[in-house]
């Protein structure tokens, strides 16, 4: 699979964008994939909190919005037109994701977990990790082709549960493929 072409086709000119080309050179992004066709998320390597519980998130926007300022502010526009999937303690949203649904490109179905957050004081306790396979899980059960993990620093992370990467990324543009 090109997945040169597919990031192009995905994200035309991005690398033409702004606040891409203004980031340092040394700053280097990866890519990441799972085939949904084949490929199911690996359980987390750690349990998270019984009392979490996982789905998509049908509350207040606004309740949404102050949680995601908690972890970037760059993230909040993102999330007051996207479809999103939280993990709750009790009514209290402790983690989120966008469901993303990138279309068709080359005869694919694509999608993915984007803008991953979890608030300061409930990370590090496997919840990330488990809203990310769950939400993984709900674009293959969509039928969607390939979860696609985009613009991230932490491809260790995802690697845990089966993704892998397929491309790294500068300012200047793909850099291994």
């Amino acid at each position: 699979m090109n997945y040169r072409k597919l990031f192009n086709s995905m994200h035309n000119g991005f690398f033409n964008e702004a606040n891409i080309k203004s980031m340092p050179e040394s700053w280097v992004f990866t890519e990441l994939i799972m085939d949904l066709r084949q490929d199911t998320p690996n359980q987390p390597p750690y349990p998270h909190p019984e009392n979490i519980t996982f789905g998509e998130n049908h509350s207040d926007i606004e309740k949404l919005k102050k949680t995601v300022g908690r972890v970037n502010e760059d993230w909040v526009p993102y999330f007051e037109r996207s479809r999103t999937f939280c993990a709750f303690d009790m009514d209290t949203i402790v983690s989120f994701c966008i469901l993303g649904d990138w279309g068709r490109h080359d005869g694919l179905h694509i999608g993915g977990p984007g803008c991953v957050g979890t608030i300061p004081e409930y990370r590090e306790k496997g919840i990330g990790l488990e809203l990310v396979r769950q939400a993984t899980n709900v674009l293959k059960d969509e039928g969607f082709d390939i979860s696609w993990i985009h613009y991230t620093h932490l491809g260790y992370w995802y690697e845990k549960l089966g993704y892998r990467t397929v491309l790294r990324w500068n300012s200047k543009g793909i850099i291994t493929a």
